[in-house]
């Protein structure tokens, strides 16, 4: 019987998703949850799992784009998951044998490329095979150091590199020797699609400067309070939860008192419509090699500074994983963006439509300041309010972005929620 493998629905507005890579070869025996391959949606990569055991049978390749509900693979549960079922694949995998006759010498290069199949996926191997390339020089940047496909394609650039060089060098006066390949190795370019995340990513920013009316207001922090409290406790936190106490737990709540105090911050506009929120969704901006996600954690205003560092824990670690969820990027109300962590000084932050607001931390710097008539060095922080002006007035942007500084000022007071 033959079971087939379809997309999964993995949202409510995701249509369709693109075959990013097979971790299984077509004619493979697989195990009941064993990883098949991962999706790459707008939001986030899904991985799908076998959901029966038998011989895999792969009907859309790598690259391609297929709609939710699509079946894109079977599994044969009466196949016969013999030792020898995967070898007659191994030929078919690397294609290059008829690259072969022309150079003769480079045949140890394919015997090399064979020794770190286990290890390669399919899309790394057949970009090693095709430009012959030893994964023992690749600098993996994936997971565990693993080779992902744009390292190989990278190597592949640059080992092609030099040839159009020497090209172009005997022919100075522009004859139309070079191939249209070769013109575009010289200028130093490499061409390469957007991702359906950064595609997403781009739309979006673009969608929120031409529906809202986005205006950025400034305000400093003195992170001495703060500092000082991490140091006395730093240790003590760490041995009780298990979390380290950083600086997003403080924003956090601070966060939340300001938005308790101007709820318009919190809401969003439909039509001709306010929609108030009354739970804080809380998106924290996280970085990934795929793009800006932002993870959300929902009902922010009920949880404990120890639990919103907790919450920040987890999404951190499926970041690094790459398993971040599509469930878990979706219904923030308000968001925090932290470019002090790259070493941004000042920026305006875009709004993370439908949202209405979004705060940016930023690096933090020791700088002079004039405190009862004496210059005294402190650590400070500027901070960013990027909001919806059609929404939220000046007055109460100035006001909100003030209560978070007072906060983070006084975070006794902060924690006590008064």
């Amino acid at each position: 019987m033959k079971v087939d493998i379809k997309v999964p629905a993995v949202g409510e507005s995701i249509t369709e998703a693109t075959i990013s890579e097979w971790q299984k070869k077509s004619g493979e025996a697989v195990q009941r949850d064993d990883v098949l391959l991962v999706l790459e949606t707008d939001k986030a990569s899904v991985e799908v799992v076998a959901e029966n055991e038998g011989v895999l049978e792969i009907l859309e390749t790598e690259g391609n784009t297929v709609a939710v509900g699509a079946v894109i693979g079977r599994i044969d549960t009466e196949a016969q998951a013999s030792p020898s079922a995967p070898a007659p694949q191994k030929p078919a995998v690397p294609p290059p044998p008829p690259k072969a006759p022309p150079k003769a010498p480079p045949a140890a290069a394919p015997a090399a490329a064979a020794q770190p199949d286990p290890s390669l996926s399919p899309a790394v191997r057949r970009v090693v095979s095709e430009h012959q390339l030893d994964p023992q020089k690749i600098e993996g940047t994936g997971k565990d150091g693993r080779i992902t496909k744009e390292d190989a394609l990278n190597a592949a650039s640059q080992k092609e590199a030099p040839a159009p060089q020497v090209t172009q060098t005997s022919a100075p006066t522009g004859t139309s020797a070079a191939s249209p390949k070769t013109a575009a190795s010289v200028g130093g370019e490499r061409r390469e699609p957007m991702t359906q995340i950064r595609r997403r990513i781009a739309q979006r920013l673009v969608e929120a400067q031409h529906t809202a009316a986005i205006l950025t207001t400034f305000n400093e922090v003195d992170m001495s309070r703060i500092l000082e409290l991490r140091a006395a406790y730093k240790d003590q936190f760490k041995e009780k939860y298990g979390a380290s106490l950083g600086f997003m737990g403080f924003f956090v709540k601070a966060t939340i008192e300001a938005l308790k105090d101007f709820p318009k911050v919190n809401a969003r506009i439909e039509g001709t419509d306010i929609v108030y929120n009354d739970d804080m969704n809380i998106g924290i901006a996280v970085g990934t090699e795929k793009g800006l996600l932002v993870p959300v954690i929902r009902k922010a205003q009920d949880l404990s500074l120890a639990g919103v560092e907790l919450a920040i824990r987890e999404f951190a670690n499926k970041a690094r994983e790459g398993k971040i969820s599509v469930d878990d990027l979706g219904g923030g109300t308000f968001t925090i963006s932290n470019g002090g962590v790259y070493g941004s000084l000042m920026s305006t932050p875009i709004l993370n439509p439908p949202q209405s607001g979004i705060l940016g931390m930023h690096k933090i710097e020791e700088r002079p300041r004039a405190m009862n008539g004496q210059v005294v060095i402190r650590p400070m922080m500027y901070l960013a309010l990027s909001y919806d002006h059609r929404i939220i007035d000046g007055s109460e942007s100035v006001r909100f972005l003030v209560k978070i500084k007072e906060g983070l000022e006084d975070p006794t007071r902060l924690l006590l929620e008064i």
